[in-house]
This record gives structure tokens, sequence and C-alpha cells, in this order.
């Protein structure tokens, strides 16, 4: 007799940390450049407020990834709570994140190793960078943990040893802290007083915590309990290394040294502290983790495209597999816009991480408005934590203005980000009301009746895709149909009735045909079903086994504390009230 397969192992806490660290601590190799251009000596400062911008950041996912623990991020936190359309924008930021992620990464990491090989034409060099880690993910080259967490202790030693000889360096009489401080006086007047220069310097530095939103994408790879951990060890990472480095650097650097090196600082401030060798390991140490980063976006992005094609926020063209479990034709797709961003942008840190930070800052910002719908509409949801609604008022209100900031840096970072994110909404909305599109085409080209046939089979195929809603009480019926009437293209629904309320069931059995009668509703095909078990992980397999139908297109109402399982339980379910 053959066992069944072990599920695969989850991830242990290092593990975890190691995959989304690699993420959120590759930005200390150019956040401190961009934080001392922008404010001078005050750039420590400003980055450990940005660690307490994180904090409350820790708060709010804690709440929402923990109670809603699937992977997606700010896409399925949206998607649970209000409309799909509004979790589609969140769905598109996420995704123009991930293609800045990977320009950035790859862009500073040949940056990194332009400066011990010059030879290297920096452009070409990047997007050969990530045509290479498309090819290996078409051919099912995917993240490993273990390599991972060797590229992350590799990454944290080597910070450790910048610190180390950086307080070496300054014990011996290195510094250059009291010049720098002369010319942040100059920056004050230049960028039109102390309190614009810090809120500019706070909104450019904000791209030192981009990266935190990635645990929340794999978390249903993560051991019971690991989030929370990996939350909190990537924010002691920003909140220790990336004031210490701008210090370090401060010390070691003259500003206008540090401003022409701002693509590869750290390599520069190395070969001042630690000499030529040091700058190798921290070269190779970049080049490594700032991969690692590119990597993860592909992966990422994949993962986020695949669940929106099958939510159908996308065309479903994109989730066809290869035998090895890649996507190619969004791997492809990616790597097109992720080198004509690089084209467009000419290369520019500056205004890459201007597009970048635009993009991730409106991902966490309606992260933390999402946060704020579920605390008010889905009130009973069963919670591990419950963040206070001031901490995330204010971590709300932080990231909107560091968006503001960034536009106001560069009004282009604005113009750029449009260029990507108008045509992504504007697919995304044609294929969400698309059967709305179809009726309209229908009855404009009824004297053309080769394309009225073409669209009349097209609405047909749209229309016939079939979702299943779990009801218990006769009161759901309506806003169950009115969700679906909003949001979905299928009109084939089957109302399933778990054993426990006969008189439940008697009314829904009864109130259905008067609804039809009414005249309510009749673009449905409308099939009940009652099921003698109780509701559950296991009557929720059976349906979706019997039906055919994916988890995602089953809908049920909040999971409630008196309940013993947990929303993770349920394999990716839909909460709709």
């Amino acid at each position: 007799m053959s066992s069944s397969p072990s599920p695969h192992p989850k991830l242990g806490p290092a593990a975890a940390t190691a995959i989304c660290g690699n993420d959120i601590l590759s930005s200390c190799l150019y956040v401190s450049g961009i934080a001392i251009l922008f404010c001078g000596v005050f750039a420590p400062f400003v980055l450990a407020f940005i660690a307490f911008i994180l904090f409350l950041y820790k708060l709010v996912y804690t709440e929402v990834v923990e109670a809603l623990p699937v992977n997606g991020g700010a896409y399925n936190c949206l998607l649970n709570g209000t409309t799909k359309v509004v979790a589609s924008v969140a769905g598109a930021m996420t995704f123009l994140s991930y293609i800045a992620t990977a320009v950035i990464s790859a862009k500073v990491a040949v940056e990194y190793m332009h400066t011990i090989v010059p030879s290297i034409p920096v452009i070409p060099a990047t997007i050969a960078l990530l045509g290479v880690f498309a090819f290996l993910v078409i051919f099912g080259i995917k993240d490993s943990s273990k390599v991972a967490l060797g590229i992350f202790i590799t990454h944290i030693i080597t910070l450790f040893l910048f610190l180390a000889l950086g307080a070496y360096a300054t014990s011996k009489g290195v510094t250059h802290f009291t010049d720098n401080f002369h010319r942040t006086a100059e920056l004050v007047t230049e960028k039109g007083g102390l309190f614009n220069m810090l809120y500019l310097a706070f909104a450019a530095s904000l791209l030192g915590v981009s990266g935190f939103e990635s645990s929340a994408n794999f978390v249903e790879e993560q051991g019971k309990g690991v989030f929370r951990l990996t939350l909190r060890n990537m924010l002691l990472g920003v909140a220790f290394f990336n004031p210490l480095i701008a210090l370090v650097v401060l010390q070691s650097m003259p500003y206008d040294a540090i401003v022409a090196a701002k693509d590869f600082l750290l390599a520069d401030a190395a070969n001042v502290i630690g000499g030529h060798s040091f700058k190798i390991l921290v070269v190779i140490d970049a080049f490594l983790v700032l991969s690692g980063a590119v990597l993860t976006s592909y992966i990422g992005v994949s993962g986020l495209l695949n669940r929106m094609s099958s939510d159908g926020c996308i065309p479903g063209l994109f989730s066809k597999q290869n035998k090895r479990g890649a996507f190619p034709r969004i791997i492809l797709g990616f790597f097109a816009l992720c080198s004509s961003i690089l084209i467009l942008t000419k290369g520019n840190l500056l205004a890459l991480a201007g597009v970048y930070t635009i993009a991730f800052l409106g991902v966490m910002s309606m992260f933390a408005l999402g946060n704020i719908i579920l605390k008010q509409s889905r009130s009973e949801l069963k919670r591990t934590y419950s963040a206070p609604l001031s901490a995330v008022a204010i971590a709300l209100l932080a990231t909107s203005f560091g968006v503001i900031g960034n536009i106001r840096i560069d009004f282009n970072n604005l113009i750029f980000f449009e260029i990507y994110f108008i045509p992504t909404i504007f697919i995304i909305f044609c294929v969400i009301y698309n059967d709305r599109i179809l009726r309209t085409l229908l009855k404009v080209t009824t004297d053309l009746p080769t394309f009225h046939g073409w669209l009349q089979r097209r609405f047909s195929d749209i229309s016939s895709g079939r979702f299943v809603a779990f009801v218990h009480n006769v009161s759901r019926l309506a806003p169950i149909l009115e969700y679906i009437d909003r949001n979905e293209t299928g009109r084939k629904l089957t109302l399933v009735h778990c054993s426990g309320d006969k008189k439940g069931e008697q009314e829904i059995r009864e109130t259905l045909p008067h609804l039809q009668k009414a005249g309510a509703f009749t673009n449905f095909e409308i099939d009940y079903l009652c099921k003698d078990m109780p509701f559950g992980p296991e009557v929720i397999d059976v349906i979706s086994r019997e039906l055919g139908v994916r988890k995602n297109r089953i809908l049920i109402g909040s999971i409630h504390h008196s309940h013993a399982f947990d929303y993770a339980d349920l394999g990716g379910v839909r909460i709709i009230f």
C-alpha cells in the first residue's frame, strides 16, 4: 500500500527571515546615500524615524495577515474586505513595485560590480542580468531557502564588519563629520528650510523599508507563528543597520564624494575604512544580495499575476504554465517592462527610486486602509491581534505623505509611474467589466451578424463560470447576489447550506423562486445544495472537489472566534461579508 506524499515542510523563522530579509536589507546598499544626499548629517535621525513608522506597519500587517493568512498581501486584504476593483488597484501597484524592485536591484548590483570591473557597460549589463534571471525562472530555477539563508548570513556578517571597521577608522581619527555638518547647513538653505529638507529626506528615504511587504506574499509557506517573527526581525535589521551605516558613511567620506558615489556608496566607503580587499568583499556581497532580490521579484510577480488571473482580474492567458511550473508569458512580459523602464529613465537611480517609492508606498498605504476597512466591514472576523486604530491612522498618513513628497521631489516620478500604472489598470478594468462591455457591444452590433455571433459566444463563455456561496440565513441572499453581480462575470451560482438549521434551510429554499419571480437577479442561474455536514474545512474540500470549483471562487462570511478552525485552514476562500 503506497503512502500519500508528505506535504512540503513549512519555512521556519530563519529561512523565512532570510528570504524577506535579503529584500529589505538590500536597501542598506543605497538608501544611506539617498538620505545623506537630501539632509546631510540628519540622515541617521531620518532613518531612525522611518524605523518607527515601520514599527507601526508591523502592527498593521500583524493584524491583517494573521487574520487572513493567504498569499497576496494588500491585494488579498482588500479582496476580502472590499471589492475586486479596489483590490485590483492594490494588485496593480504591487505589480509596479515588483518591476521597480527588479530594476533597481539589478541596476545597483551592476553599479557595484562596475566599481571593480570598469569595462562593464551598466545599462546593457543590467538588461542582461534581468534576462538571465528571466531565463532561470522560466526553466524552473526557484528561490531556495537554503541559498537565501546563506546569502543573508553573508550579508549580515558583511554589514557588521562594515560597522566595526567604520568605528575603528573613526577611533583612528578618520572623520569628515564636521565638514559634512557645515555642508548640511548649506543644504537647509538650498532645500527651503529645515522642515522642508527633513520632509523630502523622509519621503525619499522611505525606500529603505521596501521589502517589508514581501513576507505577506509568501505567508502560506511559513510555519505557524513565523510571520510575526519575520516582521520583528526585519524591523530590527532596518532600525539597527540603516542609521548606523549612514553614520559610518558621514564619518568616512565628504558630502561631495557621497553624492558622486550614491549608486555604489558602500563600495567606496568600504575602500576608505577597510582597503581594496574589503571593497571587493562588499561588492560581491552587494551583487549576491541584490541578485537575490531580482529573483524574488520574478517569483513574486509570477504568484501575484497568476492569482489575479485566476480571480478574473487579468486575462487568463497569463496563467498558462510550462512543464516546470513557471509562467513564461508573465516572466517575458515582466522582463520587457523592466527593460523598458530602465531605458525610459536612462538608469537614473533617483528616478527609479521615485517610481519604486510611489508604487510600494501606495501598496503599504492601501494595506493600512484595508486594515481600517476590515475593522469596520469585518468586525467579527477572527483575529489573533488588533492594531490600535491610532497607530494604523498614523502609519497611513506617513506613507501617504511619503507619496506626495516623492512627487514633489520630481514630478517626473509621477509621470513615469502613470506611464505604467494607467495601462495596467485599464487592462484590469476591461477584464473585470468585460461582461458589461460585451453586453453593450451586443446591442450595437446587431447589423454585423458574424461579429455579433462571435460576441455572443464570447459572452456565453465568460458568464458560464461557476461560484459557490455558503449561506446560513435568508438575509444573506441579496448581499451575496449583489456582490457577484458587481464583481464577477460568472452567472452560475451554487448556494450551499450546511446542517444544523432546518428552519433556515427551508426559508432559503422558499425565497429563491420568489426572488426571481419578482424580477430580481434574473441573469443568474442558481442551484441550491444542502450538505449534512458542519461548516468547516472538510465541507469546503468536499464542495470544491464535487463541483470542480477552485477555492478562491468559494464565498463565505467572516470566521468568528467561536469557530474551531482558522481562515488559513479553508484554503484561500473569499470572505465577502
